[in-house]
Parts: structure tokens; sequence; C-alpha cells
């Protein structure tokens, strides 16, 4: 799922080609593109026309589109779900939703892999009820970092299981979890109430700036299913120190970085600048081996 400086890229793609334009017609060429929307496919295209858009917005990864009516089009970008704007009408097999704009261009919702979605938001231009129990990101003007402290450090857990709760802090996802512990020098199974309100803070920090510095390239792109809505992927995977680089050496100690099983995906880090913490057994499978063992401190 893209993550927030991914869907940041996204929604100010969008901001530039909707803001102020009406729906002229909207066509769903796929159900599950819309199966949140209860009252089914016709209705749906039925009450999006002639609605105005109002300026994009976003919370951590979540975006949604407000109308100046005060409902919003909630989108679900999924595993592979994208937005293209066409100058002239274009097509191809993935695309799910077409809207038609006003100055004569189209935005087609385009998802390979059809886990994405949109659905309608009554009153939901400003926060949609789906998305109020999201935190804030670090980017947000209202992000309250000592509070998101205070509620890390009350967690059971390791410490990337919590940045991954959108709960207390949206917007980091596996990606920029594994570059913010690398900054950090921080096993992610580092239990959370072992780190001091300076090493959260310390963090919290960390992840604001590598996210900073993936949005300025254009996020991390990986494949063709994650672009912006011209087209064009992000550049930021050249960046990256930790995350994919499983047997390249590390930029920092020159150790080799392992790639590690972690709740159903992956992990990656440096064995020796991120030392497994004394008790906690480690599942790592290191460059050329065919099979993983366990490592324990």
């Amino acid at each position: 799922m893209p993550e927030l400086p991914e869907v940041e890229v996204v929604r100010r793609g969008l901001a530039a080609h909707l803001r102020g334009r009406y729906l002229t017609g909207v066509e769903v060429l796929h159900p599950r593109a819309v199966r949140r929307h209860s009252a089914g496919i016709d209705d749906f295209q039925a009450t999006l026309e002639g609605r105005t858009f109002a300026e994009p917005r976003r919370r951590g990864k979540y975006l949604w589109l407000p109308f100046t009516d005060g409902d919003a089009l909630v989108v679900h970008l999924g595993m592979s779900g994208q937005f293209r704007v066409d100058d002239e009408p274009a097509d191809d097999r993935h695309t799910r939703v077409r809207f038609h704009l006003d100055d004569g261009r189209q935005v087609r919702f385009v998802d390979q892999r059809t886990f994405g979605g949109v659905h309608l938001s009554v009153e939901g231009a400003e926060l949609p009820t789906e998305i109020a129990h999201i935190g804030r990101d670090p980017f947000d003007p209202e992000f309250d970092i000592e509070d998101a402290i205070s509620r890390f450090r009350r967690r059971r857990s390791g410490v990337k299981r919590a940045l991954l709760d959108q709960a207390i802090v949206s917007g980091i996802g596996n990606i920029y979890a594994d570059e913010t512990l690398w900054r950090c020098r921080i096993h992610p199974e580092r239990a959370c109430e072992r780190l001091s309100r300076h090493a959260w803070r310390e963090i919290i920090d960390a992840a604001t700036a590598v996210m900073k510095e993936a949005l300025a390239q254009g996020g991390t792109s990986f494949d063709a299913l994650y672009v912006n809505v011209n087209g064009e992927s992000g550049y930021f995977e050249r960046g990256l120190a930790a995350y994919g680089r499983e047997g390249s050496p590390c930029q920092r100690c020159g150790a080799l970085i392992v790639r590690e099983a972690f709740m159903n995906r992956s992990s990656f880090r440096c064995p020796r600048c991120q030392r497994t913490p004394p008790g906690t057994g480690a599942l790592i499978r290191r460059p050329h081996q065919t099979g993983p063992r366990v490592v324990k401190s």
C-alpha cells in the first residue's frame, strides 16, 4: 500500500486538475471498485454527476476528494490503485472508473489487483467518518508530538509494530518504518516502553525527515503499480538505506543488510547497527541462504 509520500504526491497531482472542476459523468467499469457503495453502480454514477470538486485532502496514507456540497469521495488505493489524468480519451484494461470533467479531460481510477475502490461519504468533506479514527501525521499542523510519544511509550509491543499503528501516528508504512529505524540504529523488536521520550522524539523526527526526502523525489516506486497522475514514477528507491537492500552493505558499517519475517511481510535492517535486543528471537534470512534460521542474542 502506498505510504504518506506516495499518497501526498497523488493528492497534489489531483489537486492541480480537480480543484473547482465539476463532473459531467461517471462510468463504473468494474463493480469491485464501488463495492462499498451499497446503493449500487447506477446510483453511484447518478449521485456523483454534476458535483464540483474542492481541494483533495489526505490524512497519513488515506485520501479523500471533497465536494463543495459537503460530501466526499473516499479513496482506497489498496495495493495497486492509482489515478491517471488524461487530456484525451484513454483507457487500459485495468481502468475501473472513469470520471469525466467539465473541461473535457477524464480522470481514471486504475487498479490492477482490484483491492482498492472509491465510495461516497455523506458529509465527509472535512473528515470522513471512515477515517476519523486515523491519527494525525507529522506533516499535519495539529500533530501533537508529545501526545504521540506518550502513547508510543504505553504500547506493549516492538517499536516497528507501534510505528505501523495508524491510530497513533499515520502515514508510516513498512518502507519508511525500516528506513526510520535504520537511521536511529534501533532494532524493530525493541520494546516500546524501554525507549526514552528523547529516543521516541528522535524516531518521529527521523520518520518525518525520511518521508520529506521521499516526497521531494516523488515517493518510492518499485514497479508500475505506483505512479503519479501523469504516469511518472518516484525515485526515492535510489535513496533507500535498508528496505529492499538484502545482501547489500550497510552504508554506515559495511555489514550486509538482512531480511526478516515480520507480520506477514519483510523487515530489513543492519545486524551490526541495529543489534537484536537481549532475549529476542529474530527470524533472519541471510543473503544466499535457502532457509531461515532462528538467531537469538
